[in-house]
Order: C-alpha cells, then sequence, then structure tokens
C-alpha cells in the first residue's frame, strides 16, 4: 500500500517545478515582440558603451541617456529601459571603474546615478556619488522621481558627515529646490532644506522661489513643521515662514509668526514696516488680542484699538445681534423645575448665596446688568458672609467685565463701604472690570495704589488681586515697585506675601525678570521651613505653597532653555521636596504648549513614584517624627500634583500630544497614587479648555462619584471647564444630575454650581481657551489666569472651598468672546455673510483644497466653537486678517463684479 504523504509530497515538488516554469513563461510572455526588440537593442548598446573606441562609446552612451529620458511609465511600473538595464548595473559598475577620466565617462556617470536608484544597496549614496562624477546637467532632465531619490542621499550623506555641506552637494541642492518648488512640491523642498539644515544658513535659496502663488503654501508647511521639532531650530523656522510672509507684505501673518516666536522687537519691526493704514489698523486688532500695546503716540486710533476699548462694544453689539442681551438669575441656570419634586427646596444659607453669586457673575459676565448684584433692592452683597461679601463685592467686576468707563463709577460707591470685605471685593472689582482692557489714565492704578499697604488683610488682598488682574502682561514697573517690598518682607503675612508674588508673576507674565525671580527664590528659602505648629500657620502654608512657585513660573512661561539656571539655584536653596515642587512647577510653565516629549517623561516618572508604600517599610522609631513626616507627605503629594498638572500644560494646544496625555492620564488613574488621582481630573480638564469633547466629558462624569472627595471636586470642576463658554447640552444635563445627588452635600453642590456658572459663562458668548488662531498662537496671560484657579483647585479643601474663592474671578483673564466680527475700513459694523465649519487640515497639499467641511453661513457676528473655522462667503469683500477671528476688517474687493 503506498503511503500517502509520499504521494503529497511528491506532487508538492512537481507543482512547485511546475509554478516556477509557468513563472518564467508569463515573464518573457509578457514581453511583446517590441519590448523584447527594445531589450535586445540596449543590451546592444551596453556591448559598444564598452567598446575600445571612444567614438563608439559615447554614439552608445548618448542613445541609452536619450532612451532612458524619453521613457514613460505609468504609476504603477518601472520605465522599461531602467527595467531592462537594471541586470545590467554591475558589469556596467565593473567597466566604469576601468575607465580613463573623459567625457565619455562623465556620460557613464549619468547612466549609473539613474540606475542607482533601483540597483543599489538601500542605504548606500551611490546615485549621489554617480551624479558628482557626472556632467553638470539639472537633476529634473532624469524625471521627478530620480531627483527625490537624490534628496534622500543628500540627507543621508550629510547625517553621516555633520558637517556643513561641500560647494559640490550645496550647488545641488540650489538646482533642485527651485524645480521642486515649480513642480507643485514645496513639502520636499522645505524638507531638504530643513534636512541639511540650510533654511536659517542660507535662507535666499527658498526665498527666491516664493512669490504671491505658493508663499501660503510653503509657510503653512514650515510652520506645522515647527511643532516637532527642537529647540532652537523651531524658532528658525518659524523666523524664515516670518521672513518669508514679509517678502510678499501679507504683514497680519508675519505678525502672528513673531508672537508664537515671543520676540518683541520683530513684532514692532513688522509692524513699523507696514505702510498700509487699513492693513495696519488690522494688526493693531491683532496684538489687541495677545495684549500687546506698541505705543505709537502719532496715532492715536490705532493705540486705542490696541489698548481694547472696543471690545466691550463689540461684545454687546454681538449679544443684541443674538438676543441674548436679558440678565439671567441663577435658577435659569440650575432649573430646578427639571429635577426630582421630592428634593427638599433651597435655603437660604450662606454656601448657597455664595454658589448663586458667582454663577451670576459667570453667566452676566459682561454684560454690564444683572438681576442680583447691581439690583440695590436686592441687597444681594450682604446676604452673604465675610469672605462671601468680598466675592460678591468683586463679582462686580465680572458682570462688568471689559467696561472700564462706564463700570468703575458703578463699583465706586462700594470701595467707601463700612466692611472690610466689601470694600476689598470692590477694590478687586476694579481689576476685573480692567483685564485685557488699557486706559492712558490708569484709573485702575490710581484707585488701588492707596490701599496695597492697609494694615487690614482683606482690603490689601483685594487690592494686590486687583493690580494683577488689571496689568497681567504690561511689566508696569509702578506695579513692581508696590509689591516687590512686599514680598521681600520677611515679616508680612504668609498669605498677602502669596498675593504680591502672584500678581508680580501675572503682570511679568513670560518676562524672564531676574530682580522678581532672584526675590521670589530668596522668599521661598526664608519661608521652606516654616508651617507645623499652630492652626494659623498650617493654614499660612496653602496659598504660598500653591501661589509661590507658581509665580516663579508665570515668569519664565514659554522660555523653555531660559529657565533651566533659575531651575537650578531653586533646587539647591530651596531643597528638599518642595524645592522639587518649585522645580517642576517652573519646568511645566517654561515649556507650557511645547509637546515637548523628554519634559513630558519626566513628569510621567515623578507621577509613577509611590512614596506611600515606602514610608509604610520605615521603622516606629521615624514614625515619633510625625509632624515632619506630615509635611513631608504634603509635599510629595503637592509635587506629583503639579506634575500631573505639568503633563497637560507642556501636551496642551498640540493635537497629538494632548490625545496622547489623554492616554497617560487613563493610566495614573489606575495605578497612581491619591496624589496623582487627585490631579488627573483638573488636568484634563485644563488640555481640553472649552472644549467640551466626548470622550473626556464621559471619563470626567465617572469621576465625578469617585471615592476619592477630591477626585470627585475636581471632576465636577473641570466638567465646568470643558464646557465652559459652550452651553454644552450633555454637560449641562450632567451637571443637573450631579446637583441632585449632591444636595445633601454642601461643599460639592457649591462646585456644581460653580461648574453650571462656567458653563454658561456670558450665555456661551465667550471661551477660557488660551489658544487661539487656529491653536497658533498661546495667549500666556489666558494661560495664567487658568494656572491660578487649577493651581488653587490642587488644594481645594484649602482655598476654593476655604476662604479664597475669590481667586476664582482670575477667569476673567481666560475669558475673551468667541465671534467673528467683521468691520468696514472705518471700523464700522459691516455684516456679511460667513461659513463657518469644521477646520480642515490641510498642510501640504497642492492647488486650492477646502479649509472647511460640513458648514453654515451666517451674517456676521458670529460664534466660533473648539475646531471651527470661518471663511467669507462672499467674493465682494476681502479681509485683511490672516483667521477670521475676533475683530476682522474688510476690504472691497476690486476685481468683482455684481452678478
Amino acid at each position: 500500500m503506498v503511503d500517502s504523504k509520499e504521494v503529497e509530497k511528491g506532487g508538492g515538488k512537481k507543482n512547485a517545478v511546475k509554478d516556477a516554469k509557468k513563472k518564467k513563461d508569463e515573464e518573457m510572455g509578457e514581453l511583446s515582440q517590441e519590448d523584447l526588440e527594445k531589450k535586445e537593442q540596449l543590451e546592444m548598446l551596453v556591448e559598444r558603451s564598452q567598446d575600445p573606441d571612444p567614438a563608439i562609446q559615447k554614439q552608445a552612451l548618448e542613445t541609452i541617456r536619450s532612451e532612458i529620458r524619453s521613457a514613460t511609465a505609468s504609476m504603477t511600473s518601472v520605465p522599461k529601459p531602467l527595467k531592462f538595464l537594471r541586470p545590467l548595473y554591475p558589469k556596467m559598475k565593473e567597466f566604469f571603474g576601468t575607465m580613463p577620466d573623459s567625457d565619455n565617462k562623465v556620460f557613464m556617470a549619468d547612466v549609473l546615478s539613474v540606475l542607482a536608484m533601483t540597483m543599489a544597496d538601500e542605504n548606500t549614496t551611490e546615485s549621489l556619488d554617480f551624479k558628482l562624477m557626472g556632467s553638470k546637467d539639472a537633476p529634473q532632465t532624469w524625471g521627478h522621481e530620480y531627483v527625490r531619490h537624490l534628496c534622500g542621499e543628500i540627507r543621508r550623506e550629510y547625517a553621516a558627515s555633520m558637517d556643513e555641506l561641500d560647494p559640490a552637494l550645496m550647488g545641488l541642492v540650489k538646482e533642485i529646490v527651485p524645480f521642486l518648488m515649480s513642480s507643485n512640491a514645496e513639502p520636499e523642498a522645505c524638507d531638504l532644506l530643513m534636512e541639511v539644515e540650510c533654511l536659517s544658513t542660507h535662507p535666499e535659496i527658498l526665498a527666491d522661489c516664493v512669490d504671491e502663488k505658493n508663499f501660503e503654501r510653503v509657510c503653512l508647511y514650515l510652520t506645522s513643521c515647527s511643532n516637532y521639532v527642537a529647540e532652537p531650530e523651531d524658532a528658525q523656522i518659524l523666523n524664515t515662514a516670518c521672513s518669508l510672509y514679509r517678502k510678499v507684505k501679507k504683514y497680519p501673518q508675519a505678525v502672528r509668526i513673531a508672537l508664537r516666536i515671543g520676540d518683541m522687537a520683530l513684532v514692532k519691526s513688522i509692524y513699523a514696516s507696514c505702510d498700509d493704514r487699513v492693513m495696519k489698523k488690522q494688526l493693531a486688532f491683532d496684538l489687541a488680542r495677545q495684549n500687546v500695546l506698541l505705543e505709537d503716540e502719532s496715532d492715536a486710533e490705532l493705540e486705542n484699538i490696541m489698548m481694547n476699548t472696543k471690545l466691550s462694544e463689540q461684545f454687546l453689539s454681538l449679544a443684541k445681534d443674538l438676543e441674548v442681551v436679558e440678565a439671567k438669575t441663577p435658577e435659569d441656570i440650575y432649573k430646578l423645575h427639571l429635577l426630582d419634586s421630592r428634593q427638599p427646596p433651597q435655603h437660604d444659607s450662606a454656601r448657597v448665596n455664595l454658589a448663586s453669586t458667582f454663577v451670576n457673575a459667570f453667566v452676566n459676565m459682561g454684560f454690564g446688568n444683572d438681576k442680583l448684584v447691581l439690583d440695590d433692592y436686592a441687597r444681594w452683597i450682604h446676604r452673604n458672609k465675610e469672605h462671601g461679601m468680598m466675592s460678591a463685592s468683586a463679582s462686580l467686576g465680572m458682570i462688568l467685565l471689559w467696561d472700564v468707563d462706564g463700570g468703575l463709577s458703578k463699583i465706586d460707591k462700594h470701595m467707601y463701604s463700612g466692611d472690610d470685605h466689601v470694600k476689598a471685593g470692590a477694590l478687586m472689582a476694579v481689576g476685573i472690570v480692567s483685564a485685557g482692557v488699557r486706559n492712558e489714565c490708569d484709573p485702575a492704578l490710581a484707585l488701588l495704589v492707596e490701599h496695597v499697604d492697609s494694615p487690614k488683610r482683606p482690603i490689601r488682598a483685594g487690592a494686590i488681586c486687583g493690580l494683577g488682574l488689571a496689568y497681567a502682561g504690561t511689566q508696569n514697573e509702578s506695579v513692581l515697585e508696590l509689591l516687590m517690598p512686599i514680598v521681600a518682607d520677611a515679616a508680612t503675612n504668609p498669605n498677602t506675601v502669596a498675593f504680591a508674588a502672584l500678581a508680580l508673576g501675572l503682570v511679568y507674565v513670560g518676562s524672564c525678570n531676574e530682580e522678581i525671580s532672584a526675590t521670589l527664590i530668596q522668599a521661598m528659602t526664608d519661608r521652606a521651613e516654616e508651617g507645623g505648629g499652630s492652626d494659623e500657620l498650617a493654614s499660612n502654608r496653602h496659598l504660598p505653597q500653591r501661589l509661590m512657585p507658581l509665580a516663579l513660573g508665570l515668569l519664565f512661561l514659554g522660555k523653555q532653555e531660559k529657565s533651566e539656571v533659575v531651575a537650578e539655584s531653586l533646587t539647591a536653596m530651596v531643597g528638599g521636596t518642595l524645592g522639587k515642587a518649585c522645580s517642576a512647577t517652573l519646568k511645566a510653565c517654561s515649556y507650557a504648549g511645547t509637546g515637548n516629549v523628554l519634559k513630558i517623561q519626566e513628569f510621567l516618572s515623578v507621577c509613577g513614584e509611590h512614596p506611600e508604600a515606602a514610608r509604610t517599610e520605615e521603622t516606629d522609631e521615624s514614625a515619633a517624627k510625625s509632624g515632619d513626616q506630615k509635611q513631608a507627605a504634603e509635599q510629595i503629594a503637592m509635587e506629583q500634583g503639579i506634575s500631573v498638572l505639568g503633563i497637560a500644560i507642556v501636551s496642551m494646544g498640540e493635537e497629538l500630544g494632548a490625545e496622547m496625555a489623554m492616554r497617560a492620564f487613563g493610566h495614573l488613574l489606575q495605578y497612581g497614587d491619591a496624589p496623582v488621582r487627585r490631579g488627573v481630573p483638573l488636568a484634563m480638564g485644563l488640555v481640553s479648555v472649552s472644549n467640551p469633547q466626548l470622550m473626556v466629558v464621559d471619563t470626567l462624569s465617572k469621576l465625578t462619584h469617585d471615592a476619592d472627595q477630591e477626585v470627585a471636586q475636581g471632576a465636577i470642576l473641570s466638567l465646568g471647564l470643558v464646557g465652559a463658554g459652550t452651553n454644552n447640552s450633555r454637560i449641562a444635563a450632567l451637571l443637573r444630575q450631579l446637583s441632585s445627588y449632591y444636595h445633601k452635600d454642601p461643599q460639592q453642590l457649591l462646585l456644581v454650581r460653580l461648574a453650571q456658572g462656567l458653563l454658561h459663562a456670558a450665555k456661551g458668548l465667550v471661551t477660557m481657551n488660551p489658544f487661539y488662531s487656529e491653536n497658533l498662537l498661546l495667549n500666556p496671560i489666558a494661560l495664567g489666569g487658568l494656572l491660578t484657579v487649577l493651581f488653587c483647585s490642587l488644594d481645594m479643601k484649602g482655598i476654593i472651598l476655604g476662604k479664597f474663592h475669590y481667586l476664582l474671578y482670575f477667569l476673567s483673564l481666560s475669558s475673551r468672546p468667541r465671534m467673528v466680527f467683521t468691520v468696514d475700513e472705518d471700523l464700522n459694523p459691516l455684516p456679511v455673510n460667513i461659513r463657518v465649519g469644521q477646520a480642515v487640515d490641510t498642510v501640504g497639499q497642492a492647488g486650492h483644497p477646502k479649509t472647511i467641511t460640513g458648514f453654515q453661513t451666517h451674517t456676521s457676528p458670529v460664534l466660533l466653537a473648539a475646531g471651527e473655522r470661518a471663511e467669507l462667503a462672499t467674493e465682494e469683500y476681502l479681509p485683511i486678517a490672516s483667521v477670521l477671528e475676533g475683530c476682522v476688517i474688510l476690504k472691497k474687493n476690486p476685481d468683482y463684479v455684481e452678478e
């Protein structure tokens, strides 16, 4: 009997031989008669190219060159001459080595350079080597694919040498870049210049190829690439983009890039070089959004625009157009009629009234009217207690936000109140109403200066906070002279020092001021050993431990490596875990919005430590020092909480980085210690401010019922931040359910009410996202306001739910109308049709791709949500601004013909 396995084996061999023969026949059968003739002709030409007679060699090589150059191929196949010459490449290469120097050897090098594209080993530069030995013909004569292959080998050659390009290679680059630019391959040209580091050293190569037709694609690609490049190369790329915009006189785009770099000298230079009056007005509006004031005494109109004096008027015009001018009450937001009727009615308690104060302040923000605080019959301020009265009085500033001229007169009467807390709140309201708006008379300074040295702590705190809010980002020297002695005085109350430090950090945000940083480090060193002991000393640790490190971080916000020297001296002088926490804050702020992966890894490693487990293994002898251990535990918890926020601060604003951060937060929730878990919801809120993504909202919703009370508190507040100013219906329903769930817990209910107020901020007309201009620009003042609230929220019980809830009003620095407001050249409102839709990434796309999808057409002014982009729906006008956000000036299109 025959074994079946043997039969199968024998059959398999027979089939393999059959398949091989069939494949060979098919290969031979694929060639038509014409192809066979071409193959034989090329083989004959290769034979003749190796003939001893130079004339025959030359004629054969020229014929091969012309055959290759004239060959065409489909998208999926190799040109036939190259296909037939591939087997002959080793033989030709061997003969090339024996050829004497002559024109024929140059021609042979050209042919071998092209053949090396497919025949040479992957990691060699044979194609480039043969090209350099070949003729000086332009590389594009051999086709686009050959040019792309040469680009790759030039990069490889440069990476291997890591030296300046030799003249031959530089000449090749100068030939390739113009060809790529003319072939709609701008990204490839930019990549080549970046890889060989010629973008900044030889800017003329790219500049000579950029014109009105292609500048937008080139600059868009460069600015996108800067997100993925390390410092200082990112600034070099952005400087190149800026210079290209200036070349084609697109000054609004150039100013955007200069603001992103943070180079104020460059901003002033661009502004001064613009000779178009209308465009200069648009530049003034763009600078006002970033809170930058370039003093121009020769032109009062432009200076007024940069002072943001029109902001309140434009915002109220938007509200009127959308018919939301009428004031809302907290009950309109709570919608108690939708809740379970069995829930007991709310009583008029101090905690309930405090919640209503904040909801009323946020909901009626900027509208200039409400039905509680400004209503004399309600006497709302006096229905609160102590610090609650301060918050109620300060809420006037939120309601009258941006209206300095009209608002100060309504606040004035409370500044003469006999109650210290009411007076302190009014002083703070003076600062709030001036947030983001300048005034040539400096009324805030005049009103607050006399109260900075008041012997009464609430009044002093209100005046200092007011100065910090009113002059954030201005680097006002008068504020510096007022507050520096307070920070330096070791005898001053720690909380007062903390307020003064925060105010200085906000006023000099991103300035790297050495005098302030040195004073702050010394003040933290002096107070590092304080704490413990009495309850008052213990309570005095809450604010300084949060606000003083933050103040130092704000000085170096976004300045990256410039903070490293300060970080080292901080660790050496302050020392211990507090020094590490301060260093972590400084690091997080310095790399804010950069997406720096190495810094995120450092923060993750801190979050991954488990000091609690290590402490349980200590001996009973060390347990005797329980007071020291408690303080050390608080400091370790503080460092870990800051590190979690640090991940969010560094990764925010960059889409991929933010997505990866969200995944990391999921792991931290599972494996992190209590301090880490408590920081996660706040970090998630920061990454997604005013951008209610479904995944984030669902995660926070689950955390609002967490067993750890502080995790739940952070999640509730973050729900408000994620939905801030959006009126998101899903979050609104979740918060209503939470208010029913926590109706017996006054602290949790207060936070739910705060979140409801934030969700409906300005009735849905504002955003608190510090990034704008399609996420290209970060407003440091807005981020400073957000970080103030989030750092305080890391100690929810001691600060936000304690006596310092009025620090929530620092969110006024982050609040901006999310509108597109169009005006004519004389700054009169000009309603036009505008399309609003989801932004489409057009980086690297040739032609004129659509920039938005799923759009709707509205008449301006219109609202923009997170991730949306606007464009004009008419050709009658042309926008001066580079991005349709904020106030946009339109001019008549000279080429427009009415249908």
